[in-house]
């Protein structure tokens, strides 16, 4: 999910049985873990692949709600 009235830098939170904030750009265009509560191990590497694998999208998504990533 992203937030319409969210701040920089570009990120995603994950919800389910907990929650996690994910950047989607992080250190070398590979996704960030911010902070993951009530998640497990499992949950997160899935949510972590989830967002490497529809980065691109999520960015240009970012972008057309924020109008930048930074």
């Amino acid at each position: 999910m992203i937030f319409l009235d969210d701040h920089a830098p570009a990120h995603v939170h994950v919800l389910g049985d907990g929650e996690a904030k994910i950047e989607i750009g992080g250190d070398g265009g590979v996704p960030r873990m911010i902070y993951a509560e009530r998640l497990s191990g499992a949950m997160q590497r899935r949510a972590l692949a989830a967002v490497a694998e529809n980065r691109t999208m999520l960015l240009m998504r970012w972008v057309e709600i924020h109008g930048r990533t930074d």
